[in-house]
């Protein structure tokens, strides 16, 4: 209790205010009450600060989520117009004569030209190293042969072509690369 006495008489100390009228009690109290009235907004706008970012937190992860769930979608429908291609050129297959063959070749090869075009808008390079240097970032030897005719360590034959997705390797190129002749 005597502590308490010692901050009240601190706090009489600090704002002038003087406790041996009646008068300087109530001015003592309107203090407290200012006092009291301010501590009850902070806490209302910390109440409210808080409340608001956790809005945003929670409006930000479900963008976010969205974000992961159709980052696909602009693909996907890119790639509609190759299966569209692809289902035209299996039904004109299975009615094909003689004649029909060379159109569907012609077909497929339009095909595979839109869907490397596809590739190409959504940022997917290919890695096609045929007659470059053999790099091992980018490609990956599956076998050696001795050739005469370029230097070693080229590529002389690309098995299965690599993939960059904005120029990060998703697949590499399988190759074969040449070695000096013995």
């Amino acid at each position: 209790m005597q502590g308490e006495e010692s901050q009240g008489q601190d706090f009489v100390e600090e704002t002038g205010a003087d406790t041996s009228t009646a008068e300087g009690g109530s001015d003592l109290q309107a203090l407290l009450q200012e006092a009291q009235a301010k501590a009850d907004a902070n806490y209302d706008l910390a109440l409210r600060a808080q409340a608001e970012l956790e809005n945003v937190k929670r409006r930000a992860s479900i963008d976010l989520e969205k974000a992961h769930k159709f980052a696909l979608e602009k693909f996907a429908s890119d790639l509609l117009p190759v299966i569209d291609s692809l289902e035209m050129g299996l039904s004109a297959g299975s009615a094909a004569g003689e004649d029909q063959l060379a159109k569907i070749v012609e077909g497929a090869e339009l095909t595979l030209k839109m869907f490397a075009d596809v590739l190409s808008k959504n940022g997917v390079a290919q890695v096609n190293p045929e007659g470059e240097k053999f790099n091992p970032e980018h490609h990956q030897a599956m076998a050696t042969q001795p050739s005469p005719d370029v230097e070693p360590n080229t590529v002389i034959g690309v098995m299965q072509k690599g993939y960059l997705l904005n120029d990060r390797l998703i697949r590499p190129a399988m190759v074969m690369v040449s070695k000096a002749a013995d």
